[in-house]
């Protein structure tokens, strides 16, 4: 597949995702999508990230903050509703190296 494909099949899933997160009652703020090259070394240098492969950096990732009565959570059944829909999907609540809760990507 090329970048733009694998950019298009994360549009369509992160579509299904928003779906799904409104169909089990939850509301969703949209973080960071898009992300450039100075920013992803700002969050290395931070600490915030670990890699300078960032799916963010392909657009091939998101982060969301789900929310229920006006508190944010990040509800199991979302990251993996979300790995469900395609096996290069990945949920960064269950990385084991570092856990990214609010973090949805496709690994391309």
């Amino acid at each position: 597949m090329t970048l733009g494909e694998h950019q298009e099949a994360f549009a369509k899933d992160f579509f299904k995702l928003l779906q799904k997160i409104f169909e089990l009652g939850y509301k969703v703020r949209i973080g960071e999508v898009q992300r450039t090259q100075e920013q992803q070394e700002i969050y290395i240098r931070t600490g915030k990230s670990k890699t300078m492969n960032s799916m963010h950096l392909k657009k091939c990732a998101v982060d969301l903050f789900i929310t229920l009565d006006g508190k944010i959570v990040y509800p199991k059944e979302i990251g993996e509703y979300w790995q469900s829909l395609d096996p290069l999907n990945q949920a960064g609540m269950f990385w084991t190296t570092f856990s990214d809760m609010p973090h949805y990507e496709r690994h391309c």
